[in-house]
């Protein structure tokens, strides 16, 4: 057996990788994002991310709750069991983001690293894109 097909077959036997999410969520994300859903009484729902024009710099993310399920234009994906809906607009915006869950004295809250974000206003909650 030739040193290409050896590398072949044992490359077929490793098990599938799995698909890159478009949203990157942190260990801390993924644990307050469970926490929130079970306090709420709503496991099993999903949390919805996205943007909307408005705030000093053009656009706001939004992160709530979503009972409901996907829309036909939605982008649906899986974190450690935290299920994520994005609509398609908001994903052109947030793809490659890494939401993180930050607790400071001053406050706490979800917040984005966006690679796609050209500035942000002081308060971190609006941002233009580049």
């Amino acid at each position: 057996m030739s040193e290409a097909s050896e590398f072949a077959s044992s490359a077929s036997e490793q098990s599938p990788v799995e698909p890159r999410t478009p949203i990157t969520l942190t260990s801390n994300a993924v644990v307050a994002a469970k926490a929130a859903l079970v306090k709420r009484g709503t496991p099993d729902a999903s949390i919805r991310l996205g943007i909307k024009g408005g705030g000093c710099n053009g656009f706001s993310y939004v992160v709530e709750f979503e009972d409901n399920p996907p829309r036909s234009r939605d982008r649906s994906f899986e974190v450690e069991g935290v299920r994520v809906i994005v609509d398609r607009k908001s994903l052109i915006y947030l793809m490659g983001s890494v939401l993180d869950f930050e607790k400071t004295m001053m406050k706490q809250g979800f917040k984005f690293k966006n690679p796609n974000e050209a500035s942000s206003c002081s308060c971190g909650t609006s941002f233009t894109v580049k």
